[in-house]
């Protein structure tokens, strides 16, 4: 199965675990495959290098350069496809953006505008715990 994490999904699996943690686990396993984009990997930066962060990085015992080398490594990257602006936020169209051009089945997200709109294109859009099931019945 061809899926896009959001960056959101990305950082709490890093920092925090549970099922967000399960879907990297999952593209290790070699059970989905995840895509991404230069934008997104950029925003992934961004966000790992906020102050806020900086004390859980550390007590997960990594750094933003080891967690953006591992996903680079777990994530195939590409160029996002054109798209329509569809939601409020735009970092959140370049979510999309990677899923149409990935062909992805599935994003991953716990943005609420994302949920909000269940799918797009036809693909859907899933919580992680949602997500997880969804490879386990593939």
């Amino acid at each position: 199965m061809r899926v896009v994490a959001d960056t959101n999904t990305v950082v709490s699996a890093f920092l925090w675990g549970g099922p967000p943690a399960a879907v990297l686990v999952a593209a290790r396993a070699g059970r989905i495959t995840l895509f991404t984009s230069p934008v997104l990997l950029a925003e992934l930066e961004d966000v790992l290098s906020r102050e806020k962060f900086a004390e859980r990085i550390v007590r997960v015992g990594s750094s933003v350069a080891q967690m953006l080398a591992g996903y680079r490594a777990l994530a195939t990257i590409v160029r996002p496809a054109s798209i329509e602006p569809a939601v409020r936020d735009p970092d959140d169209d370049h979510v999309l953006a990677c899923a149409k051009a990935a062909q992805a089945q599935l994003i991953v997200s716990r943005d609420k505008d994302l949920l909000d709109l269940r799918e797009h294109q036809g693909i859907p859009i899933l919580a992680s715990a949602d997500a997880l099931q969804r490879f386990e019945a593939n």
